[in-house]
C-alpha cells in the first residue's frame, strides 16, 4: 500500500478520538453523572493499562520462549526487560515529578498573594502562564492525554507496519478497531472536565471570586482545549502509522507502550481519589463496568482482525 494511502487509514484511526470530547462541554451536570462520567472514565483507562501492559510483554515472553527451547539467547530478554522496566519507571514517575513542580509553583504563587482559594483566572493575572495556569482538572486532562497518546503511537506502527506489508485488509480491521477504541480514549481524556464548571462556580459563589459576579460565565473548556486534547491523544496515531510504514522495532513498540502504561497509573491513580471522595461505591462500580466492557468489546474488532 502506498504511503499516501496509508497515512490516510491513520488519520481514519487518529481522529475519531474526536467523537468522545464534547462530553467535556457539559454545562452543570449532575453530582451523580459527575461521578458515574469519572467512573466510565477510570474503568476505560484501567482497560488501557491491561491491554498495553499485554502487549508490550510479548517481545519480553517471546524471548524467554526461545531461551527455553534453546533457540535464542539471554540478550534479547535483558534488553527488553530494561526497556519494559525502564519505559514504566519514566512514564509514572515523569508525571510525580510534574505534579510536584506545578504544586510548588501554585504555592509560591499563593504565598504571593496570601491564603484562599485561587482560580486559574487570578493565577494567569499573577503571571502565571500556560499549563501552570490551568486548573487540576485540564491538567488531568494533559496527563491522560499524554498517556493515550503514547499509547496510540504504537497502534500507529502496527497500522503501517501491516500496510507496508500489503496486508490492506487486515490494515482496515486495524484501522476500525483502533478507531473505536479511539473514540472511547477521547472520553476518558474530557470526563474528569465535565465536573470543573460546576465544581468553580460553587467555589466562587462561597469565595466571592469572579465567577460569582456573573451566572453567566462559562468555565467549560474551550472547543480550542479540546481540539488541543485531542491533537496531543490521537495526533500519535497518525506519525506511529508514518513512521510504521517504513520501519519495523519491537523494541520500539515496547518503550512507547510501557511509558504509556506508566502513564495511564500515574492518572487512573488521581482518578480513583476523586471517586474516593464521592463516597458513592454503587456508581463506582457502575461506571468501573461500563468503563471496561466498552475498553473490551472494541478490543473484539481489533482481535478479529487478527492482530
Amino acid at each position: 500500500m502506498s504511503l499516501s494511502k496509508t497515512l490516510l487509514l491513520g488519520i481514519i484511526a487518529g481522529v475519531t478520538i474526536l467523537a468522545g470530547l464534547p462530553i467535556g462541554r457539559l454545562r452543570k451536570p449532575a453530582p451523580s453523572l459527575r461521578i458515574l462520567l469519572n467512573a466510565i472514565a477510570v474503568g476505560i483507562l484501567l482497560f488501557l493499562v491491561w491491554d498495553v501492559f499485554s502487549h508490550a510483554w510479548e517481545p519480553l515472553d517471546a524471548a524467554l520462549i526461545a531461551v527455553h527451547a534453546h533457540t535464542g539467547g539471554l540478550g534479547p530478554v535483558f534488553g527488553y526487560g530494561v526497556l519494559f522496566i525502564g519505559g514504566l519507571s519514566v512514564g509514572l514517575l515523569s508525571l510525580v515529578a510534574y505534579e510536584r513542580m506545578m504544586a510548588r509553583s501554585a504555592a509560591r504563587s499563593t504565598q504571593r498573594v496570601g491564603p484562599g482559594a485561587m482560580s486559574a483566572v487570578e493565577a494567569d493575572r499573577l503571571g502565571r502562564r500556560g499549563v501552570a495556569s490551568w486548573s487540576s482538572a485540564r491538567q488531568l486532562a494533559l496527563m491522560i492525554a499524554i498517556g493515550i497518546g503514547l499509547h496510540n503511537f504504537a497502534e500507529g506502527l502496527a497500522i503501517g507496519q501491516s500496510a507496508a506489508a500489503g496486508e490492506v485488509a487486515l490494515a482496515t480491521l486495524l484501522v476500525i478497531g483502533f478507531g473505536l477504541h479511539n473514540a472511547t480514549e477521547g472520553f476518558g481524556i474530557v470526563a474528569p472536565l465535565a465536573a470543573e464548571s460546576a465544581a468553580m462556580e460553587s467555589s466562587s459563589a462561597l469565595t466571592g471570586g469572579p465567577a460569582a459576579v456573573s451566572a453567566d460565565i462559562d468555565n467549560r473548556p474551550s472547543w480550542r482545549f479540546l481540539l488541543l486534547m485531542g491533537a496531543i491523544g490521537g495526533g500519535p496515531t497518525i506519525l506511529g502509522t508514518l513512521i510504521g510504514h517504513g520501519f519495523t522495532s519491537a523494541a520500539v513498540s515496547v518503550l512507547f507502550l510501557t511509558l504509556a502504561a506508566g502513564s495511564i497509573l500515574y492518572v487512573v491513580m488521581q482518578l480513583l481519589g476523586v471517586a474516593a471522595k464521592a463516597k458513592r461505591p454503587d456508581l463506582l462500580a457502575y461506571g468501573l463496568l461500563i468503563g471496561l466492557v466498552a475498553g473490551f468489546v472494541t478490543d473484539a474488532v481489533v482481535t478479529a482482525a487478527g492482530a
